[in-house]
């Protein structure tokens, strides 16, 4: 890129831009993503997807923080979500992370696989895609849904840092789960 984007620009940009510049990105590699990751949504790409994402991650009661991860084997990861509930920090919807084909150009990107464990977003078949931005900036692209058409609706948001430490691995694995097409559809390994 000629410029270097700020998050400010980020916040500024349409659904359908911050798309084209996911496109062409770099996925982060899976030791590079260490620790906690402030959070905040991007323009959503319709009023619909805008209400679920303040009613999900923006609303005073339960505020999204944060993204945390850590390595597990150099191939694989885990991660969680941070929300500020009740005046404290609290930990839900682990994920399995990995690197594999986005779903939006079939290039690499760091892939928040939700439906690993028992949650909320993996019961919604929720998948983020990250990928960076420049130092310590990323853009992810969240999809989630019951139909391929639904999972292909992106849903911009960016992530700063790291700014703490991982705190803990959280959650129960799912039972039976293997990776598939729902999840990755480009994705071979599993």
């Amino acid at each position: 890129m000629a410029k270097a984007l700020l998050k400010a620009d980020l916040h500024r940009l349409p659904t359908n831009e911050l798309l084209q510049l996911f496109t062409t990105l770099q996925a982060p590699e899976i030791q590079e993503m260490q620790g906690d990751y402030r959070a905040s949504l991007l323009t959503q790409p319709n009023l619909l997807a805008k209400a679920f994402g303040w009613v999900a991650v923006a609303n005073p009661i339960r505020s999204w923080q944060s993204k945390a991860f850590r390595s597990v084997d150099g191939e694989t990861g885990r991660g969680y979500n941070t929300f500020l509930q009740g005046g404290q920090l609290v930990q839900h919807y682990p994920m399995l992370t990995l690197l594999a084909p986005s779903r939006f150009d079939g290039r690499p990107a760091y892939q928040l696989v939700y439906r690993h464990f028992e949650s909320l977003c993996g019961d919604v078949n929720m998948v983020d895609e990250v990928r960076r931005v420049g130092p310590g900036l990323y853009l992810g692209i969240g999809t989630w849904g019951f139909s391929k058409g639904q999972r292909h609706i992106p849903l911009p948001f960016v992530l700063e840092g790291p700014v703490a430490p991982y705190q803990g691995d959280i959650g129960q694995v799912r039972k039976n789960f293997v990776i598939g097409s729902r999840e990755l559809p480009a994705f071979s390994g599993a």
